[in-house]
């Protein structure tokens, strides 16, 4: 009888922590998304700027100016980097300060288990901002699946719950997932399943998938609304840099990287003991120990 090999899955406490952009001008970036959209300097220096979220010393965004970057052209990479703030309240403040500093709003919506703002930074890189209705509202199927919706959102309810008092991303403001741009959704699928062990949340069929850890909704969305088999970046193109997935100790670090040893995936294992690989759509990821 031959034994059954359990199916490789990640720690239900990792989940997508911080996000690298290659900008072209590192002082408009930096300029916009803390003085616009609500994040904070950490530290800053020619190349690079890091933000989080007030009184966290989290890196949530970093931001790294390259030279000679490509012309933007239909590639692989960012979709929307997605903030979660802890409440309706704190949406309802970034609400009003959007409205009120004219930022660049393309969207709304309310998706069943969130309601969600949608932006674009001066360089093109998408920007969702966020909050998750409570869990027992979701609509959760039997089989694991969150199913969402896209409708308008209640604007004026995320205003009326605000408290008119921001200052900026508050504490306890995460990256609560990313959404890719790829190439080939059953490549994109394998990968975040069978090779880095999050589950299919969400299936569009051909046209999207979103996977998790754990109970959430996604940590990670992907979609081929730019086109099947586009091209990856390069290195001097603008936009995503690489993104980090969060574990919760040393332990699950070393889990991983047996697990990538058994099934013959490549990657790289850096000086500080964080993994590095890359996805099918040659998307560079990063797996580090969560510091709290």
């Amino acid at each position: 009888m031959t034994a059954i090999i359990p199916k490789f899955q990640l720690s239900e406490k990792t989940h997508t922590g911080t996000i690298a952009l290659k900008v072209a001008n590192l002082e408009k970036q930096t300029e916009f998304y803390t003085s616009i959209i609500g994040l904070n300097v950490l530290s800053k220096d020619q190349q690079k700027s890091i933000l989080g979220a007030n009184d966290d010393k989290t890196p949530l965004l970093i931001l790294k100016e390259i030279d000679n970057p490509l012309p933007l052209t239909r590639k692989t990479g960012l979709y929307h980097v997605a903030f979660h703030l802890p409440t309706r309240k704190d949406l309802g403040n970034a609400l009003i300060k959007y409205i009120t500093n004219k930022a660049p709003i393309i969207g709304a919506s309310d998706h069943g288990y969130s309601e969600a703002l949608y932006l674009t930074d001066p360089e093109g890189n998408g920007i969702e901002v966020y909050h998750d209705k409570p869990r027992d509202v979701w609509d959760i199927r039997a089989d694991g699946e969150i199913r969402g919706i896209t409708i308008e959102m209640d604007a004026e309810g995320v205003i009326g719950a605000a408290d008119q008092k921001w200052q900026g991303f508050p504490s306890g403001t995460i990256v609560g997932h990313v959404h890719l741009t790829v190439a080939d959704l059953d490549k994109t699928q394998d990968f975040y399943t069978d090779v880095l062990g999050l589950s299919l949340k969400m299936d569009f069929g051909r046209q999207a998938k979103f996977f998790a850890t754990g109970g959430y909704h996604h940590h990670i969305g992907s979609n081929i609304w730019n086109g099947r088999n586009i091209p990856g970046m390069e290195e001097n193109d603008l936009g995503l840099d690489y993104y980090t997935f969060f574990v919760p100790d040393e332990t699950e670090i070393a889990r991983i990287e047996e697990h990538l040893r058994v099934i013959g995936y490549v990657f790289d294992k850096d000086a500080a003991g964080n993994l590095w690989l890359m996805d099918p759509n040659k998307i560079k990821i990063q797996i580090k120990v969560e510091k709290v």
